[in-house]
């Protein structure tokens, strides 16, 4: 973080950012590092590509084996 920007984390919290973190943590384990990047467009696209798997087709435990997608869905 630069100086002289605000966080968005409330003081002294470390769970404010733990579902991020941990976006992040699956990101670049499961994105990232298993591809090299050649050009600006083609990191967008494993974003895009990232993201839409992460919410429509990884099954995840702690959302009883659904998706985030799902989970979402059945909730409301």
């Amino acid at each position: 973080m630069r100086y002289g920007i605000q966080g968005m984390s409330r003081k002294r919290n470390c769970w404010d950012k733990t579902c991020i973190e941990n976006f992040f943590s699956h990101f670049k384990s499961e994105c990232c590092y298993l591809h090299s990047f050649h050009s600006a467009q083609q990191v967008e696209h494993a974003i895009q590509k990232y993201i839409h798997f992460y919410n429509h087709e990884r099954f995840q435990e702690k959302l009883n084996n659904q998706t985030p997608y799902e989970y979402r869905t059945q909730a409301a």
